[in-house]
């Protein structure tokens, strides 16, 4: 599967973004898909996933009741919806897809298999 994400800009503090990643190539509800972000020189951070029925999702603790992810299957595509955006909240975003992971590694990028570029998202204070 291929991943393309979009959606990044400037915005100020408190304000919203939403990010998209669109799949093509194998079925997109095979997938588990997660979004990881970085900051300069930081190391990569999960902060949200969602299932392949889109029944479970998972949220990072610093994103918690901020960000919102969901998916539409029909689409290929899955999004980020993110409000009350922080300075803390700058860095690349990307999506990331895993056909099977174990509930124990949704957090940890090296359990996804395939990646998309980047979007990168600067918030402002």
């Amino acid at each position: 599967v291929q991943l393309q994400a979009s959606g990044g800009g400037l915005v100020q503090a408190g304000g919203s973004l939403r990010l998209s990643c669109a799949a093509s190539g194998r079925a997109f509800s095979d997938y588990f898909m997660g979004w990881f972000r970085q900051a300069a020189g930081k190391e990569r951070e999960f902060v949200a996933a969602i299932s392949r029925s889109a029944v479970l999702m998972y949220y990072a603790d610093s994103v918690k009741g901020r960000f919102t992810i969901s998916r539409d299957n029909a689409e290929n595509t899955v999004l980020l919806q993110m409000n009350s955006l922080k300075p803390e909240d700058t860095a690349v975003y990307c999506c990331a897809a895993v056909a099977l992971i174990p509930i124990e590694r949704i957090q940890s990028a090296s359990a996804y298999d395939y990646w998309g570029q980047g979007t990168l998202v600067t918030v402002s204070s």
